[in-house]
């Protein structure tokens, strides 16, 4: 049986290579194997829900730890051949119509398309105790995490982009919502909204995150003022793609309210051809489901792609 077309039997091309072994890299990883492409998915193993107990709103792995799902995803991959290699990319540039990459270890390996699936960081405001709570009631999404702490008493610390938003989402989970404004202002029609939603504002800068016998209890002010509170949702929070292969490569970003986001087409598609992206670097709404999903319409497509490149090239060989 003849191989597959544009399989190499160099150790290191590979037809396709992904950077970044979360949901949406795993399963980009996933359906290139099961399409008998040879390909390494490089995994720096720094996942943005590794503080987080477990995961929800994945239909049928609703509640399972963010390791689990990871652990089981690596394993399914080695099923269909595909190589998870630990490592980051260091290095990407075009060549021909492929790309060279390098590795931190000086590892030097070619693909003949990326996906680039690297996530983002949540970089913390500087308020005493919060990161220690980061993923534990210290949280970022309702969609997330918000049915597991309904009905508690929520603290909001303010953004400076859309100060108000996430108190009037998180009002849907819980009656009993205080927006700490930490120098951020709201406009007339925001404090309309949040007072329909019967949402408490607090002015004054945010010092530190208040626990006891290892729960949170309440937000302390810079004046000494302590608000009870049960659970904190982190809106000032600052979003920091992981894009440093893009900006080598020189893919095009796009701003949002909350940081710059490589900028992909329906498919995951970059403005660099032969270049996709999927997940968290596109933008700052991918949940695990989401990325999943966007991981695996670029590895169909990238499949596609490939295999009517090499037919037409095939076919320009035959005589007549």
């Amino acid at each position: 049986m003849d191989a597959p077309l544009g399989e190499s039997m160099d150790e290191n091309a590979y037809e396709v290579v992904v950077v970044g072994g979360g949901a949406a890299g795993l399963s980009a990883g996933l359906i290139l194997g099961r399409s008998r492409r040879r390909t390494l998915v490089v995994d720096a193993g720094e996942p943005r829900n590794v503080p987080s107990a477990h995961m929800q709103g994945y239909l049928s792995r609703d509640g399972m730890s963010p390791a689990e799902f990871l652990a089981a995803g690596r394993r399914e991959l080695l099923e269909y051949g595909v190589e998870v290699r630990p490592g980051e990319v260091t290095e990407a540039v075009a060549d021909g119509e492929g790309f060279a990459l390098t590795l931190a270890d000086g590892t030097a390996l070619t693909a003949r398309r990326l996906v680039v699936a690297t996530g983002l960081v949540d970089e913390l405001p500087e308020i005493e105790g919060l990161a220690e709570r980061w993923g534990r009631d210290v949280l970022h999404c309702p969609y997330c995490h918000g049915w597991e702490v309904r009905d508690r008493a929520f603290g909001v610390i303010a953004g400076a982009a859309m100060p108000a938003h996430q108190a009037l989402m998180v009002s849907h989970w819980s009656p009993d919502v205080t927006l700490f404004l930490n120098g951020a202002e709201v406009t007339e029609e925001d404090a309309r909204l949040l007072a329909a939603a019967g949402v408490t504002t607090v002015e004054g800068a945010v010092e530190a995150i208040v626990t006891e016998d290892d729960r949170l209890t309440g937000v302390r002010l810079a004046d000494g003022r302590t608000v009870a509170r049960e659970v904190v949702f982190a809106a000032a929070t600052r979003l920091v793609a992981r894009d440093g292969v893009l900006r080598r490569l020189g893919a095009e970003l796009y701003e949002t309210p909350f940081g710059s986001f490589v900028k992909v087409d329906e498919t995951g598609r970059t403005s660099v051809p032969g270049v996709w992206a999927a997940g968290n670097v596109t933008g700052p709404t991918e949940q695990v489901v989401n990325a999943a999903g966007a991981g695996y319409r670029a590895g169909t497509v990238i499949n596609a792609e490939l295999l009517m490149g090499d037919l037409a090239a095939r076919a320009e060989g035959l005589p007549g």
